[in-house]
């Protein structure tokens, strides 16, 4: 498969770009745009080797962040939230109860690790299953572009 060039992705992309790798190296894997409810998508959930379920949010601006009324809301869909934003980014703008990544379109390093708030049983359950069946789907999409039901 054919890596889209940086030069033709959105900032916002970029970083999810390298926090995807990040991510991989700390033995998460990652979805971008993981739909959790309807008006509300994940930038990129990831799941570690234990279960254990994070979401992180990419801010390309402070014009983004300030834009984002929602982001409270993806708590209950995760055991720690993360921040991902680039090295020009006013970090102080940031919550300090939540995680902080520092990225590009090649990595990202972790600045501050989240608190650990475990999802019930039952949630953890539903988001696993969910994530998936949306890898599954985004996989036979890519694999059968003109499927049904896709």
């Amino acid at each position: 498969m054919m890596q889209t060039p940086l030069s033709d992705l959105a900032p916002g992309q970029i970083l999810a770009r390298g926090m995807a790798r990040a991510l991989s190296d700390l033995r998460y894997d990652s979805l971008p745009e993981m739909k959790l409810r309807p008006r509300l998508r994940a930038d990129l959930m990831a799941l570690g080797h234990k279960g254990e379920i994070w979401i992180i949010e990419c801010k390309s601006s402070r014009a983004d962040f300030r834009a984002d009324k929602k982001w409270q809301g993806y708590l209950e869909w995760c055991d720690r939230y993360f921040w991902a934003v680039d090295s020009d980014f006013p970090t102080d703008l940031l919550p300090e109860e939540t995680g902080l990544f520092i990225a590009d379109g090649y990595g990202g390093e972790m600045i501050r690790e989240a608190p650990f708030h475990k999802l019930a049983p039952a949630r953890r359950r539903t988001i696993t299953l969910d994530f998936a069946r949306a890898s599954a789907r985004r996989l036979q999409q890519v694999c059968d572009p003109g499927g049904v039901g896709l």
